[in-house]
């Protein structure tokens, strides 16, 4: 298959793909004779693993690393944890930083009367 019908079946942008072939991400796909990108059935898995990865927020390094354990039929899951529970560590963090700033937006919402006053708590906050 082309990259076109690879890109339909896998959800992932042609440029993308190409892009992903650039970083070496994924191997580059075979070439027909007449120069074309040809696509098969272990090309299109590699793609949905990464696109689920992406999904789930992981890195492109991280996808990396989880490719190469992915293909790697000695590896210990105990890597794959790693890479995962790092990636929750990540998250965690990510979701308490956010927290804090809308907790902190809501306050300083709450405190403004949001009317026609020029008086503001939110103005009045980011400028200090």
């Amino acid at each position: 298959m082309n990259i076109g019908q690879a890109a339909t079946a896998t959800g992932i942008t042609a440029k993308m793909i190409r892009y992903y072939e650039s970083i070496n991400l994924i191997p580059p796909g075979r070439r027909s004779d007449s120069g074309y990108r040809i696509y098969g059935d272990n090309d299109l898995h590699a793609l949905r693993f990464v696109k689920r990865a992406r999904t789930l927020g992981f890195s492109l390094e991280q996808i990396r690393e989880l490719l190469s354990l992915w293909q790697n039929k000695e590896r210990a899951s105990a890597d794959v944890k790693t890479i995962a529970m790092g990636h929750v560590a990540q998250l965690n963090q990510r979701i308490a930083e956010l927290t804090e700033m809308r907790d902190t937006l809501q306050t300083l919402a709450s405190c403004c009367h949001g009317d026609n006053r020029p008086d503001c708590p939110i103005l009045q906050s980011l400028a200090d």
